[in-house]
């Protein structure tokens, strides 16, 4: 395994929480997150294991990143995200990102997979891994998760580490796709709520019925990654307070098979 990624270390730590203090009031002017309908910051804790775990979303919104974030830290957990490597790009966000422990993601490139081996690090160091399976934002007009790939799947494999669904709705409303700074200013007013729910950590070679030794087939991965999402479909249909059309994520409209 070859890898780039560095523990963010005590620096990180410091500048994580302070971060998140800013950015956490900036994003309460606009949004009202409420996470997993806990009043209790030692109570809602619990809801995150400790150690190794990969953090997985349904993904509707631009503001998702930064929302889920906010959201793990105050379930304890900081989050080291997968993040599309144009972030790194950005100047200022960028370093912060590097800094964050932030984990960049090359789309399209050859080393595109690179991704998984800094991720797997970060495991290895028993931190909170978190990305999105869908890969992008949901294409489905209705807003239900897509098909997931199988990235998320590989690493919990590759890692032993296990995937915890995180279920988030309502962060459409804060930034749309379309006419962001007129629904910012609007949301001033509106401060739509986001709420999250958690769901129970996914053992996948468990899932899967495998031991750990056992390399499981190209097939066999899709069919677990399928199952998978179907968890986090679950806890989005909870709070929809409506049963998915597709129990498995939404087909993918360019890529039906992904």
């Amino acid at each position: 395994m070859s890898s780039s990624w560095k523990h963010p270390g005590r620096t990180g730590a410091l500048l994580y929480g302070v971060l998140a203090a800013l950015v956490g009031s900036l994003v309460g002017v606009f949004s009202r997150l409420q996470v997993a309908k806990q009043r209790s910051r030692a109570r809602a804790a619990q809801s995150l294991p400790s150690g190794a775990i990969i953090v997985i979303s349904n993904h509707t919104s631009y503001a998702d990143g930064v929302l889920l974030a906010l959201a793990c830290r105050r379930l304890g957990r900081e989050l080291r995200l997968l993040a599309t490597a144009g972030v790194f790009r950005a100047p200022l966000i960028g370093t912060l990102a590097r800094k964050l422990g932030f984990i960049a993601v090359k789309r399209g490139h050859a080393d595109a997979a690179g991704a998984l081996d800094d991720a797997a690090a970060a495991l290895a160091a028993g931190e909170a891994v978190g990305l999105y399976p869908e890969g992008r934002l949901t294409r489905d007009p209705m807003l239900w998760p897509e098909r997931a790939k199988t990235g998320a799947v590989r690493l919990a494999l590759r890692s032993g580490a296990p995937i915890v669904p995180v279920a988030m709705l309502g962060a459409h409303e804060v930034v749309g796709r379309r006419a962001v700074l007129r629904n910012l200013i609007r949301n001033v007013i509106r401060r739509p709520k986001v709420t999250t729910k958690v769901g129970a950590p996914i053992d996948v070679r468990e899932l899967m019925r495998i031991g750990p030794t056992t390399e499981p087939t190209a097939d066999e991965i899709r069919l677990a990654s399928d199952l998978v999402m179907g968890r986090l479909v679950d806890l989005v249909e909870v709070l929809r307070g409506e049963e998915a059309p597709h129990p498995h994520g939404a087909p993918r409209i360019d890529d039906p098979a992904a």
